[in-house]
């Protein structure tokens, strides 16, 4: 894990996406979040975030 996490605001910032699309891709199930507080927010290794996502894409590319 990185030493910054960042909200869902900055992370989908980080990736050129909307908030709510990178909110959805968690509530679908498709990226897990390093850690989600007590108050049920979201915080992102932005980093690991690529690799979840670089995971799904080769996923895809398999099927």
């Amino acid at each position: 894990m990185s030493s910054e996490l960042v909200s869902t605001t900055l992370a989908a910032k980080a990736l050129g996406i909307g908030r709510t699309t990178l909110h959805r891709w968690w509530t679908e199930g498709l990226v897990t979040p390093e850690l989600v507080t007590a108050g049920g927010h979201a915080r992102w290794d932005v980093e690991a975030l690529k690799a979840q996502l670089r995971a799904m894409r080769r996923t895809d590319a398999d099927e």
